[in-house]
């Protein structure tokens, strides 16, 4: 059960940054930088959000920032892991940087809500999170201090998806995606997704003693016919195995047809060649690790891309070997490689 668990929980500090005046040598001080309580509408829906940025009179950079899948908030802050605030960090990191930034609660979390789906909340699915992304990103391009040449898109987990499909909008007003970080993106259909880490803790199972051969083939022919179905007839088989109606089930499953429905690697390939891309993945994140990410990398060769290999790195972007969703939550500071990795992409 808490492999299923896992399997489902994708996700993918609190300090406000502050100066003082000039110095008695009489050097000017740093910017000052604000978290400032913001909103925007995307097709109906009021969606709450942080607009950090410094009190500088001149236009500069700014980046969007999309964060895991499900239940999480502007700040990474997830209704089952816990308060992990990797997205706070990773705004903090961009404006230590001089990189203002958006970070949003999208539908369903912190004080967005649910808004208008609050009595369909089944019909919140893939397309309702890209049109807030969307939004967000021509609300972010208006700000009087951005520079509308230099907007950079930072999606985590299953939010690359949806940075993915800024950079390739081809309506008219969108704004242009200068540069696009993709940290630890989902790499290939998210049912393909699932269906990998199934065969992997089958057979895991079945190598520690916990489950014979039998066993372990059984749970994946019924996890494979799920999937089968579910993708052909839109329902779900009744009583999947080992806790797996968690990741898909009746109040779901338009949720997930929508989400599989998009192929990361067909996207990927519409990135306009030479956007700056960065794209991480770790040997301790079991969904994206190098070798799963390889496909994805691929479809990226005619960007400027930059791939950032970490080590014991976990899905939350912090040193964690084991990647435990237990950890998630656990105070700390983004992992020094990443914060490398970033530090060498931001000037693109």
């Amino acid at each position: 059960m808490k492999a299923a668990v896992h399997l489902v929980i994708w996700l993918t500090v609190l300090a406000l940054a502050g100066c003082g005046s000039k110095d008695s040598g009489g050097t000017a001080a740093a910017p000052k930088w604000t978290d400032e309580q913001v909103s925007f509408v995307a097709d109906g829906l009021t969606i709450h959000g942080s607009y950090r940025h410094s009190d500088g009179d001149k236009p500069g950079p700014a980046a969007l920032l999309i964060s895991e899948s499900g239940n999480t908030d502007r700040n990474g802050d997830n209704a089952v892991a816990g308060p992990v605030g990797n997205m706070r960090q990773l705004a903090e990191l961009l404006s230590d940087k001089g990189i203002a930034s958006l970070r949003y609660d999208k539908v369903g979390t912190g004080k967005t809500g649910l808004g208008p789906y609050a009595q369909r909340p089944h019909d919140v699915g893939s397309a309702i999170y890209t049109t807030g992304a969307k939004a967000a990103l021509r609300f972010l391009a208006d700000r009087p201090g951005v520079d509308k040449a230099a907007l950079s898109v930072y999606g985590v987990g299953e939010g690359a998806v949806h940075a993915l499909n800024l950079a390739v909008d081809a309506t008219p007003d969108a704004p242009k995606v200068h540069a696009l970080a993709l940290l630890q993106p989902l790499s290939g259909r998210y049912l393909d997704i699932i269906t990998r880490r199934v065969r992997a803790s089958v057979d895991a199972d079945v190598k520690a003693g916990a489950k014979t051969r039998q066993q372990a083939d059984e749970v994946l022919a019924a996890w494979s016919a799920a999937v089968t179905s579910v993708r052909s007839t839109g329902v779900v088989p009744p009583k999947l195995p080992e806790g797996l109606g968690a990741i898909v089930n009746p109040g779901n499953v338009k949720a997930v047809l929508e989400t599989d429905a998009i192929d990361p690697l067909a996207l990927a390939a519409k990135v306009p060649a030479g956007t700056p891309v960065l794209l991480t993945c770790s040997d301790a994140d079991a969904q994206a690790t190098c070798e799963a990410e390889g496909p994805l990398i691929a479809a990226l060769r005619h960007t400027r891309l930059t791939v950032a290999a970490l080590n014991g790195v976990s899905h939350v972007l912090r040193d964690d070997p084991s990647d435990n969703v237990a950890n998630y939550a656990k105070p700390g500071p983004l992992s020094p490689q990443l914060v490398r990795a970033l530090s060498g992409f931001v000037g693109h």
